[in-house]
């Protein structure tokens, strides 16, 4: 596929790129013309190529790791919940994240940038397209599908604004009605976008199906409308609108007790009932992975890992810590979790280092080992997590390693590219049923409905109190557990609760960084984490996070651009 050089420009061709399992399948067919695409089947075609941005990647494989739509980089390393990891001289921009030293001339923010102005272009393209196949004289959609197109085509517009809009703030607005190159690169960036934001979804929401168009189960329905509005309401907060949406979604979904937790990052059961809306990620036919999950690739390990490429995305001593419990089985709200830390075997030499065995004595959630990996605690199927000998560099990011984004051994034939196994097809969750739980609680605190946003935590919690203890020689690898709250006694408590399980739930699935913005407790909360982290790895001590760290600078590139049209953030 041609790689758009300047992505706020229309495109034309037909990108047959990923959403569904069943059409992820398809190679490209290379570039038709306008002409050639204005039909029904056209129209479809430019339809798969706008979802096809959901996986960050216009083409090859390597490249896409600031857009990935795990977001690993932006909404957790630059958070407290994960490290750059590798070592300190590969991939030097990303420490510019991770240490909130960020220039307009860091490529992540090009390549995020580039990459979801090309996922607008598709969606405008397919409704330019569309309004010409309708109007035209020649065989046409029938109304109900059009209008459904329509709605499609918006709620992905509306997605890779908003993933936009959270990293640049002041982003410009284009959409179908700007047709002309010269025109597109007038548009200035000083407003706000998230009003166009709810109006797509509001369309989406008014004329998506409960059921999946066309019986794909890739393609976005009524219900991820009703969760991405709720969720951008949310964002602004807008309480009291966000909350109905939320309700619509939990009341349409089984209880979340009877969906395990490990079925959201096993390859073999994606799309099932906890899934809202997912970046759809598959194997080619012929064994390539352009339409796998490229943006989280950099997450394989090293040395004589079963996945060894390439030592990234390392969770951090402080996320670890914040599984521990109290004896109740209650999370440590007023951050006592960093009193004796584990450490795993970090520190230890000689002997001590070599004969280092678990200490199956720390109380903890169980969350923490389907989330981390540990030294000597079962890894997936892997075997017993191996400690430094799959770590780049343990001394500058830690001994842990991240769990939710590999697969099992046992699926890497048809799973993984073969000679680059940690490209994978494990599709992303961007929003699931215990996120909207969450998100709904939150609502409630604020409609002062304490005892309702309880009720959500505990089913989060009564879920995770499910999960089957990871077992060494027989025995569990640590004392378990997951107590249920009795009470919140007022909204600062609630919210304190609600906030921090987010972080166990979510945990390394790109929420992290973007609730800590909006919450308004980004340089508190950064700043204390450095304080712990830096004890232990001194790349991380003495941060300072500052107002103008929660916005990224408009790309140079694209400053440079525009001849004056765009301004850049301060």
């Amino acid at each position: 596929m041609k790689k758009i050089k300047n992505i706020i420009f229309p495109i034309l061709s037909l990108l047959l790129a990923a959403c569904g399992s069943d059409f992820l399948d398809r190679n490209p067919q290379g570039e038709l013309t306008t002409s050639q695409l204005e039909t029904p089947d056209g129209v479809e075609g430019v339809l798969i190529g706008a979802y096809g941005l959901l996986n960050g990647n216009v083409n090859g494989t390597w490249g896409n790791y600031s857009t990935a739509p795990s977001q690993w980089l932006f909404g957790e390393v630059a958070a407290d919940n994960a490290h750059k990891g590798s070592n300190n001289g590969d991939q030097p921009n990303m420490n510019q994240i991770e240490l909130y030293q960020v220039t307009s001339t860091n490529d992540n923010l090009e390549v995020m940038w580039n990459r979801y102005y090309e996922g607008i272009a598709r969606c405008n393209n397919t409704l330019r397209l569309l309004a010409a196949v309708q109007a035209g004289s020649g065989n046409k959609l029938t109304e109900a599908r059009a209008t459904e197109i329509q709605a499609e085509a918006r709620f992905l517009r509306a997605h890779y604004y908003f993933f936009l809009r959270r990293v640049f703030v002041n982003i410009p607005y284009v959409d179908e009605t700007i047709t002309s190159t010269a025109d597109a690169a007038k548009v200035p960036n000083n407003t706000d976008v998230y009003p166009k934001i709810e109006e797509d979804l509001r369309f989406a929401v008014e004329n998506l199906p409960t059921t999946k168009p066309r019986d794909q189960v890739g393609r976005v329905d009524k219900l991820a409308a009703q969760a991405y509005l709720g969720k951008v309401l949310l964002y602004q907060k807008k309480y009291a609108e966000a909350l109905p949406y939320f309700e619509d979604v939990i009341d349409a979904k089984p209880s979340i007790t009877t969906m395990p937790f490990t079925d959201n990052f096993d390859v073999t059961k994606e799309d099932g009932p906890e899934t809202i809306f997912a970046a759809q990620h598959a194997i080619n036919p012929d064994g390539s992975g352009d339409n796998a999950n490229v943006g989280d690739m950099l997450g394989g390990f090293y040395g004589n890992a079963p996945v060894n490429c390439c030592g990234f995305f390392q969770p951090t001593f402080d996320l670890v810590n914040s599984f521990k419990v109290t004896p109740a089985g209650l999370p440590m709200l007023d951050n006592t979790y960093r009193t004796n830390p584990i450490k795993s075997d970090f520190g230890l030499t000689g002997t001590a280092k070599t004969n280092y065995q678990v200490d199956k004595t720390i109380v903890v959630d169980p969350r923490l080992d389907y989330t981390v990996g540990r030294r000597g605690v079962p890894y997936r199927d892997w075997g017993l997590m191996a400690g430094d000998a799959w770590i780049r560099d343990p001394a500058y990011a830690g001994p842990f390693v991240g769990v939710k984004h590999m697969i099992e051994q046992a699926q890497f034939s048809g799973q993984a590219v073969q000679g680059s196994l940690q490209i994978t097809g494990l599709n992303v969750n961007i929003i699931r049923l215990a996120d909207v739980y969450l998100m709904a609680a939150e609502c409630y605190v604020e409609a002062a409905n304490l005892p309702e946003a309880m009720r959500l935590v505990n089913l989060i919690r009564e879920r995770a109190s499910m999960l089957p203890a990871k077992q060494i020689g027989g025995t569990p690898a640590a004392v378990y557990s997951v107590g249920q709250y009795t009470s919140f006694p007022n909204p600062d408590y609630a919210r304190n609760a609600i906030r921090f399980e987010r972080r166990l739930e979510l945990a390394l699935e790109g929420h992290r960084f973007y609730d800590l913005v909006r919450w308004g407790v980004a340089k508190q909360v950064l700043e204390s984490y450095s304080s712990f982290e830096g004890g232990l790895l001194s790349a991380y001590r003495n941060l300072t996070f500052d107002a103008n760290d929660a916005i990224y600078p408009i790309p140079q590139q694209q400053i440079d651009r525009s001849q004056g049209a765009l301004q850049q953030n301060n």
